[in-house]
């Protein structure tokens, strides 16, 4: 690895190479990736008044070679706000050099600043390298299964 990488939050100039990171993300999860508009969204999402996600990159001299994203939100049994993290990745040749501590760093700076005592996620059983990560860094697991409903559209 030649050059420092800064660990930093998303800029609106981010979103193309954001687009690329995320498709290198559906690979590696063996998910799919359909370009539909996302940085058009990504653009009011992140950078609006009240914004829906946030984000976070890797950056090596211009060059994105990760990412972490983190959405807020509420869970009915404790009453609490929570942060969850949509997504953490980074590129394959970039891995074990501290990056993903850094963006947790990142993420427990968020949750502080809205005095969250707990962030979640999830990822794929067969993401081993994740699953030794997130448990190296002391995070505990909870056996569910994820379901997706693919609402109907109105019929108006």
């Amino acid at each position: 690895m030649s050059g420092s990488i800064n660990v930093r939050k998303i800029r609106s100039g981010d979103l193309p190479q954001l687009a690329r990171l995320c498709e290198a993300h559906a690979v590696y999860e063996m998910a799919e990736w359909k370009e539909t508009g996302q940085i058009f969204r990504w653009q009011s999402a992140f950078f609006s008044k009240s914004p829906e996600i946030y984000g976070w990159v890797a950056d090596q001299g211009g060059l994105l070679v990760g990412f972490m994203t983190a959405t807020v939100d509420y869970a009915t049994w404790s009453a609490t706000h929570f942060a969850h993290m949509d997504c953490l990745f980074i590129d394959a040749e970039f891995r074990s050099f501290g990056i993903g501590r850094r963006f947790f760093k990142c993420l427990e700076e968020f949750c502080r600043e809205r005095k969250f005592a707990l962030a979640q996620w999830q990822t794929p059983p067969d993401n081993l390298l994740g699953i030794g990560f997130y448990n190296r860094m002391g995070a505990t697991s909870k056996p569910k299964i994820r379901f997706f409903y693919d609402c109907p559209p109105n019929e108006n």
